[in-house]
This record gives structure tokens, sequence and C-alpha cells, in this order.
């Protein structure tokens, strides 16, 4: 199985095929954080801005890592419910909001932690390509397009080095475009699919963003 080096190889890789694409007034959205050193060479190679799309899991409480739904920020928060889990674990519409509550917060200080209280990039009438380093069910990532879906862009593309097949099916009636590197027979996680992938780290993150909101400051100037 042919991996790639890292989340950098993998971001140079997707964005040759991003280019061929020609999309027009491009925006890139990353997921934090192992979405954004994929995102930022999409980004740069196709001179567009980055902004980043914040989506927190809503896990069961006796069991954190099962996500009985998905939230996404914005000014009307988008709520993601997985009916199945919800139902098999008894929670009701209203313990989902209030847990939903907590993981907003969080989202609001990460937001304000990364991007250092920067606005967020326009995006209505634009091409927006939102980025990760792969899918594995498409829980988070459903919820990130609905709630993007929302912000009005023209075109809605969703561009991944690595997912499986089912997952790329149910999420591509939610695109206008879905780019996906690889699309292996057996998926065995994300990481399977990397010879490194250690975890990105907030100070990445935040590096990675200034980078970005550097380089595309520089590119207007020059525009002038």
């Amino acid at each position: 199985m042919n991996r790639f080096a890292d989340r950098t190889e993998a971001g140079q890789v997707l964005a040759r095929v991003m280019a061929e694409r020609n999309y027009p007034d491009p925006v890139v959205l990353a997921l934090p954080r192992g979405g954004v050193p994929v995102a930022i060479e999409v980004a740069r190679t196709l001179k567009a801005p980055m902004d980043l799309v914040m989506v927190r899991k809503i896990g069961v409480p006796q069991q954190p890592e099962l996500a009985a739904a998905a939230i996404v920020n914005g000014d009307d928060p988008q709520l993601v419910v997985n009916q199945f889990i919800a139902a098999q674990t008894g929670l009701s519409q209203a313990d989902i909001e209030r847990l939903a509550q907590t993981q907003l917060e969080l989202i609001r200080q990460r937001r304000e932690k990364y991007l250092k209280g920067r606005d967020q990039v326009p995006i209505k009438g634009r091409t927006v390509i939102i980025v990760d380093d792969g899918i594995a069910t498409g829980a988070t990532m459903r919820a990130s397009l609905k709630a993007v879906r929302r912000r009005e862009p023209a075109k809605l593309v969703l561009a991944v080095p690595v997912a499986p097949q089912d997952t790329i099916e149910q999420l591509r009636i939610e695109v206008d475009d879905l780019v996906c590197l690889r699309v292996p027979e057996f998926f065995g996680g994300v990481g399977a699919h990397y010879l490194r992938f250690a975890q990105t780290t907030d100070e990445e993150v935040i590096r990675l963003m200034d980078e970005a909101a550097d380089f595309f400051s520089a590119k207007k100037h020059d525009s002038l």
C-alpha cells in the first residue's frame, strides 16, 4: 500500500489536483487540527485565503468517543444528530442541545487561540474548498458541510487525501464537487495511510494560520 509521507506531502499532492480544476474565487477552509497542514498547501497553490471550520463531536456521556451528534460554530450553529446512536443511548434532543453548549464554548475559545481575533473570511458567492487529512465515518465532516452551505457559497467542494468508499458516496450528495486522492478497498483508519501521523499540535495550527494570513495579506498588497 502506498502511503503519504505526512500531511504536508498529502497536501502538496492534493494541491496539484485542485489547481487543475481551476475553481473561480476560491477560499480554503480547514478542519483543525489535522486538516490544517494539508489545507495550507492547497491555499498556497491556489493563492487563496484560508480559514477554519470549527467542529466538535458531541459524545455520549458514558462513552465520550461515541458521537451522538456534531456541532459547528457560527451565528447559527449547525447541529447534526446521529438519530440511531441518540435513540440507542437514550439521549433526547434537549440533552444533545445542552451538551452542545459546552462544545460551542470550547469552539469559541479555540478559534480565538488559533486565529488571534482575525475575522472569518467571507465565503458568500465564492468557491469554498473544505479540507481535512482524511475522513473515516464522516459525521463531523457532514456537520461542517451543512454549516458552510448555510453561508451561501457559490460552489461547495470537499477535498481530502483519503476516505473509504461508503463515506465518500454519503458525502457526495452534500457538495457540488468532491476530490479524494485515494479510496482504498480496505480503509483501516486515516492514520494507516500515512507514514508519519503524529497529532497536530495547537502551536502548529497557530503557526500555519499565521503563515496563511501573512501570505494572503502580502498577495493582496502585491496586487494593489
